[in-house]
């Protein structure tokens, strides 16, 4: 078995792949230069395993054999079968190379991709959310309120990007405000605690949500969280809205707690389905006062912008511009890197 050495780049063409919990894409890199071949999207729930999607939905509609793969997946990498946190798929690489015929496979975190992607994104490809200006070449985190949440931080050392993955999505939250201390005892807990995911993700809204209501004395009349963005959206529920609004302060709260880790002075960046979605909630005042509020730090703050990823495949971008250049990023692939 050949041992691949650092920053090694992987034999062309290549799939590349961003497992979520809800939906997967795919694209094919042909060479160094060219743009990706996109797939259309797939939906996880369509396919027994990532082995038959990938035959069905890319090697089927193809006569590009890609020689390798770039996977990023939605949970923590750990051995030769990697589970996914929110879906029923198991990423088997040696299986990939046995029976799909790739020579060499990469599998990365969902997020460290996003953290890539956050590296090279233009300003065509994020939203401003309050303070402007062009975010330095300094740390930075991306942070995705979607299915769950993903957070990685980005280094820049030595002229190189180091994304940092983790399971940054799961520390813990906790009320600030008086309404705070009113919703937070009808909040689902997981095992008697309140994690950053358990508010900040699809089914956090619905949390939130049925909350609110419990604090009010009203009964819940959503259940769905596109029912939540939608009575929000248009304005005819006052919880909904109140949802929204809540969920921008506990977003800016954790990017700002996330920002003071990292001293993210190249900016915080709001990836995931759901902030594309609330683009003008996080543009009211809540989402950066609460960024903002954190004594004795308060100035240092008002100076780190905060961004909304608008580009509609991020990650896959990412990754390409790593299987490009993979010598500007500090990726370790050990253990994380089979070849055939």
């Amino acid at each position: 078995m050949h041992h691949a050495t650092e920053n090694e780049s992987l034999p062309f063409p290549i799939l590349i792949g961003d497992i979520g919990g809800t939906n997967a894409r795919f694209s094919i890199l042909v060479d160094d230069t060219s743009e990706p071949i996109q797939f259309p999207n797939v939906r996880t729930a369509d396919f027994a395993t990532i082995d038959e999607a990938i035959q069905r939905e890319v090697l089927d509609k193809s006569a590009m054999r890609p020689r390798s793969a770039i996977l990023a997946v939605a949970g923590p990498i750990e051995g030769d079968e990697i589970d996914l946190t929110n879906c029923d798929w198991i990423v088997k690489p040696r299986a990939l190379i046995m029976e799909l015929g790739f020579d060499d496979v990469l599998v990365l975190n969902d997020f460290e991709a996003q953290a890539l992607a956050v590296a090279c994104l233009t300003a065509d490809d994020r939203e401003v959310v309050g303070t402007a200006g062009e975010p330095a070449t300094a740390s930075r985190v991306v942070l995705g309120p979607g299915t769950g949440l993903g957070v990685a931080g980005l280094v820049h050392a030595r002229d190189t990007w180091f994304p940092v993955p983790g399971e940054g999505g799961h520390v813990d939250i906790g009320p600030r405000t008086r309404r705070d201390l009113e919703i937070f005892p009808h909040l689902e807990a997981i095992e008697g605690r309140i994690s950053a995911e358990q508010l900040l993700c699809g089914r956090g809204l619905v949390n939130i949500y049925t909350a609110i209501c419990a604090a009010d004395g009203v009964d819940p009349s959503l259940t769905l969280p596109s029912e939540v963005t939608a009575g929000w959206q248009s304005g005819g529920n006052a919880q909904a809205a109140e949802t929204i609004s809540l969920f921008a302060t506990y977003l800016g709260r954790l990017a700002g707690d996330l920002a003071l880790v990292f001293m993210a002075k190249g900016g915080v960046y709001l990836a995931g389905g759901i902030s594309q979605k609330i683009i003008p909630a996080l543009k009211q005042p809540e989402f950066r006062a609460a960024f903002e509020d954190k004594a004795p730090h308060t100035e240092l703050m008002r100076l780190i912008p905060t961004f909304v990823v608008t580009h509609p495949l991020a990650a896959l971008a990412g990754l390409a511009s790593y299987a490009r250049t993979p010598g500007a990023y500090g990726i370790s692939t050990q253990g994380r890197r089979w070849q055939r």
